[in-house]
């Protein structure tokens, strides 16, 4: 059995780093496993259980049930058409959202982090990349938004980090 991990997008962790810090077995991305994340495309998939919940409801009315459990057929498809309506593909992945990050700021990136969020009532993905320049130590950080579906900058914060210029290393 080979040792490779998937070519996913996940979090690296030294080994030898991991260790030295003691990381507990479940925040350990060596141990657990690659981490990439989930597309939320997949709650199309609760959509076709809502509806198909909804569906054996209304022929229970059919075969019997009180008619009042419309309101349970009412509220199961208003569900199904939600999470159809929420379930965008995640088309930009983290990788895909730091390049866009760093084309999208002023100054050379050093470090960054990103974060995947969710705006609006149809919860579209919006990626949140922390950035910091690529001085030691760092003169500037920024935050740089990037549409999870279309690859978009949708806007960009930059400022000097306080104090940088009187840090010591």
């Amino acid at each position: 059995m080979s040792d490779r991990r998937p070519a996913l997008p996940h979090i690296e962790v030294d080994p030898e780093v991991a260790a030295s810090a003691r990381m507990p077995e479940d925040l350990d991305a060596n141990v657990v496993a690659a981490y990439g994340v989930p597309d939320p495309a997949r709650r199309r998939r609760a959509a076709v259980v809502y509806a198909s919940s909804a569906a054996v409801v209304a022929l229970g009315i059919g075969l019997g049930l009180p008619s009042g459990m419309w309101l349970l057929v009412g509220a199961l498809v208003v569900c199904a058409a939600y999470h159809v309506a929420a379930g965008w593909h995640l088309a930009v992945r983290e990788r895909d959202a730091l390049d866009a990050a760093n084309r999208a700021t002023p100054f050379a990136v050093g470090h960054a982090s990103a974060v995947v969020g969710f705006e609006g009532w149809r919860s579209r993905p919006v990626w949140n990349v922390l950035v910091f320049s690529a001085d030691d130590p760092p003169s500037q950080q920024g935050l740089v938004r990037v549409d999870g579906v279309t690859g978009e900058v949708l806007g960009s914060y930059v400022e000097e980090v306080a104090g940088s210029e009187s840090r010591e290393v």
